[in-house]
């Protein structure tokens, strides 16, 4: 398979046929497109859980962090989780550092690996 197309299952292969596993995969991806992510307000972004940890199974989904730039609505922070699920080939769990859970929030935030 090519760089960048999609399995079966929706995963992103790299260019060795392997899921893509490797945070640096991730990040470079995401880094990639840091114009086209800024058009939808974003400031920052983070990549945790088990995508930072170099973790990622096939079936796991990537939580990444965002900042933005000026509030958002609803439909526009569904239309970035939607281009990021598609930029990465899995499901993305998107999350504000207002909607972090106060028990979890300090673990996520040192694990955090800055992608933009």
């Amino acid at each position: 398979m090519e760089r960048g197309t999609l399995g079966s299952r929706g995963e992103r292969y790299n260019q060795h046929g392997d899921a893509m596993s490797n945070p640096a995969e991730v990040l470079a991806v995401l880094a990639g497109h840091l114009p086209e992510l800024h058009t939808h307000a974003v400031s920052g972004l983070w990549v945790f859980g088990s995508a930072a940890r170099g973790e990622l199974r096939p079936d796991s989904d990537v939580d990444v962090l965002v900042e933005f730039d000026r509030p958002v609505s609803l439909f526009e922070f569904s239309r970035l989780r939607r281009r990021l699920e598609h930029l990465l080939g899995r499901r993305v769990d998107l999350v504000t550092r207002d909607a972090l859970k106060p028990q979890m929030r300090e673990r996520i935030l040192n694990e955090a690996v800055r992608a933009a």
